[in-house]
């Protein structure tokens, strides 16, 4: 999630007075967990077959983490680190600037690359040119740039099961680098029209069917269900926020060569486009869920926006993050939609969940406004043994929030059709996190007394003609309302995962990412979100507290609660923290609240240190899988962690593995499972990120450096450019996963 047109969310959006998650838990003393020294002897590395990767892939020796209640065990040893200083022994010179560039999976796993950015997916699709010259019309048919969260959706075998053979596998693409998205990078000879069709082309939702036949998973290129969805597709917009007039854009005839003013207003219930759609979610009912995330990013103007002060326009923009400039991108100077002054409320249209039936290609998409909107940045969904429906959510941003949304119908396992409207009625809380290690979920409602004393009702930020107005705006400036109730400002709360319910575990437990946030703690005179909702975004430096405890808290670390009750419909929880991440071996100074080194368990010391935590993700087998996106070349804060990986941990214990390293500059983001746990899919993300049209392969040349065919013996062009894929990985005794 970084690069030109990809922030890393380090500008603080959020300045309130409210107590801060560590103002609440700094005064909570939490125990740290002890490593355990050890390391890869010469003696070990001989016997393992020298100094090679497969050799060090065999010397990471630890005991099998055992199975316990709810868990079944991890069977895998730890992969070493990805670092700079483990290329530069592999390529036999005294230093380099770049870790592997490559995929690296345990001894006894076979990963291969499964879609690529620019392969066909759908009928009249063509083969990726290896130069980017494709256009916009090409794109629309070719799996997007920068994939991120997905899922496969199983089809049902003829014996009634779900099929770990074929099934459809929905996959974010969460933005574009433009420099090597054209073949003369964004300026090149020009910015035009028809690059901006091209970028938008590359963002949204790929659908793709995949099929195992004699053992080769293989994209279906010519499948009904073959699917993009982009910048420009037509949606639904529906729930409490639909109709009203801040959703009320200007209304654009959008063809290859322009975006045409027709001197109408949509009707505020409906939208074009979807845009930097990062983690993901999906319902109890089979259907999609694509989270919205820096949505902000993609607006621009060429004109200075409205203060804070002058509109509500303007104040919008200052708590969300719509700055001029955007992000680099540039379609606000070809495609007026995108213009924030000349088209203020098409802004508004974003930051939602988007849900979307991969099964039925002709059904739009639909953004649910009751789940809120911010930077959406995962959706995880719990039924609760009295078939209630919550959502859990983070809003990634630094001092941002966690919420929960509480469906008011409750889902019915035997008729899919009955919960099709589930997320359009309901409550959305936000969660305050005490220093008891207790907690509260906050409802966001128009009754709700906000810290001024006052109903959300009578908060200028939300008054209305009646309540359903009043709601509608709660739901609109998401971020005001959870100002103004006094929520706990987190470390940018990222992907959500629930344990699952199995093997004598019954409770409602879970997980958030915290990936980092080094303005906690930085000031001499803290400062938090203003209950008013004037806060710019990201602006705040707040101090330590009981859920953020470490200050500069540069490796991140995640948080968990559990619902008091076992029902989803609880208003309040207790938590704790899983894990603080950090490197065992760093020489940075300590802090009193922060030594940098985290409390990951693992064996030997320091086999599994990560830092910034992002995706997170239990297997339906009570595994925990953690992704990380840090910057991934192995530099700065991370010489001794490496690049990015996926970890894999015991949710009882917190043994840790690390199951998998990647190639340089990239993310690990997005993963999921076929239904009988022997294939698991991985998503790879800006391989060689912050290259240059001049010079593509700069910082990688990933994946065609590590295969030559992906893994339905399509060849991969030898030259060219970095490109996120997705990699499928199988276990070489035909096991489960992790096992």
């Amino acid at each position: 999630m970084k690069g030109a047109s990809h922030p890393t969310n380090d500008v603080s959006l959020n300045p309130s007075t409210t107590p801060t998650i560590q103002d609440v838990i700094g005064q909570v003393q939490a125990g740290r967990r002890q490593f355990i020294k050890g390391g890869v002897g010469a003696a070990a590395l001989a016997s393992a077959g020298g100094l090679t990767l497969s050799g060090l892939v065999s010397t990471v020796q630890a005991a099998p983490v055992p199975a316990s209640i709810g868990f079944p065990g991890i069977g895998f040893d730890s992969v070493p680190a990805n670092t700079r200083a483990l290329n530069a022994a592999l390529l036999g010179v005294a230093s380099s600037t770049s870790v592997v560039d490559r995929i690296t999976v345990p001894a006894g796993y076979t990963a291969n690359v499964f879609v690529s950015w620019g392969d066909p997916i759908m009928p009249g699709g063509t083969a990726f040119s290896g130069n980017a010259s494709e256009a916009a019309a090409q794109q629309l048919k070719q799996f997007g740039m920068h994939n991120d969260g997905m899922h496969f959706f199983p089809f049902t075998s003829t014996n009634g099961a779900a099929s770990s053979e074929r099934g459809l596998l929905c996959v974010n693409n969460e933005y574009t680098h433009e420099e090597l998205l054209f073949t003369d990078g964004q300026i090149g000879a020009g910015y035009t029209i028809a690059k901006t069709r091209k970028s938008q082309a590359a963002h949204g939702v790929s659908i793709v069917e995949a099929r195992r036949i004699n053992g080769k998973w293989a994209v279906a290129k010519s499948s009904v269900y073959g699917r993009r969805i982009t910048a420009n597709t037509k949606m639904r917009v529906s729930g409490p926020a639909a109709g009203h007039a801040l959703l009320k854009s200007n209304e654009y005839t959008i063809t290859d060569t322009g975006s045409v003013p027709t001197g109408n207003q949509l009707d505020g219930f409906t939208a074009y486009g979807t845009v930097n759609n990062c983690a993901h979610g999906i319902t109890p009912w089979g259907t999609y869920l694509t989270c919205e995330e820096n949505w902000n990013g993609n607006f621009g103007s060429n004109s200075a926006l409205p203060t804070a002060s002058a509109s509500e326009d303007g104040k919008l923009f200052n708590r969300y993050g719509v700055v001029a400039a955007g992000f680099g991108y540039k379609w606000h100077t070809t495609d007026p939609r995108w213009d924030v002054v000349t088209n203020p409320k098409e802004a508004n249209l974003f930051g939602w969940v988007v849900e979307i039936d991969p099964f039925n290609p002709t059904a739009l998409p639909v953004k649910r406004t009751a789940l809120g909107r911010f930077k959406h940045e995962s959706a995880q969904y719990v039924v609760d043994s009295q078939n209630n429906v919550a959502l859990y959510m983070g809003d990634d941003e630094r001092n941002e929030y966690i919420y929960k949304f509480v469906c008011s119908g409750k889902f019915n396992p035997t008729n899919r059709a009955a919960n099709r409207n589930l997320l359009d009625a309901g409550v959305l809380y936000v969660a305050r996190f005490d220093a008891n290690l207790a907690g509260e979920w906050i409802a966001l409602l128009p009754g709700t007394i906000g810290l001024n004393g006052a109903a959300l009702r009578d908060h200028p930020n939300f008054a209305g003609a009646n309540d359903a107005e009043v709601q509608a705006k709660i739901l609109i400036k998401t971020r005001m309302a959870a100002d103004a109730v006094g929520a706990t400002m987190m470390d940018r709360p990222e992907w959500t995962g629930a344990r699952p319910r199995i093997g004598g575990f019954d409770e409602i437990e879970v997980y958030c990412t915290l990936t980092n946030n080094n303005r906690r703690g930085s000031a001499a005179t803290p400062t938090s979100n203003n209950p008013d909702g004037s806060t710019t975004a990201a602006s705040a430096r707040p101090a330590m507290d009981a859920a953020n405890p470490a200050a500069d808290n540069v490796y991140g670390h995640i948080i968990r609660w559990r619902e008091n009750g076992k029902v989803v419909t609880a208003t309040t929880f207790n938590w704790d923290l899983f894990a603080q991440a950090g490197d065992t071996l760093t020489t940075k100074t300590p802090k009193t609240t922060n030594d940098y080194k985290g409390n990951i368990v693992d064996s030997p010391n320091g086999s599994a240190d990560y830092g910034a935590p992002d995706g997170l993700w239990f297997d339906p087998f009570g595994r925990l899988w953690v992704q990380t996106d840090q910057i991934g070349d192995g530099s700065g804060d991370f010489v001794n962690i490496g690049g990015n990986m996926m970890v894999c941990a015991d949710p009882n214990t917190g043994e840790t593995r690390r199951f998998l390293t990647a190639p340089n500059k990239c993310e690990v983001t997005g993963v999921t499972m076929t239904p009988d746990g022997k294939t698991m899919f991985v998503g790879v993300q800006h391989p060689g990120e912050d290259a240059l049209a001049s010079n593509p392969t700069q910082f990688s040349n990933w994946p065609q450096n590590q295969w030559s065919i992906e893994a339905d013996g399509v060849t991969l062009l030898p030259n060219g450019r970095p490109r996120s894929s997705v990699v499928v990985i199988t276990k070489d005794d035909g096991g489960i996963i992790g096992s």
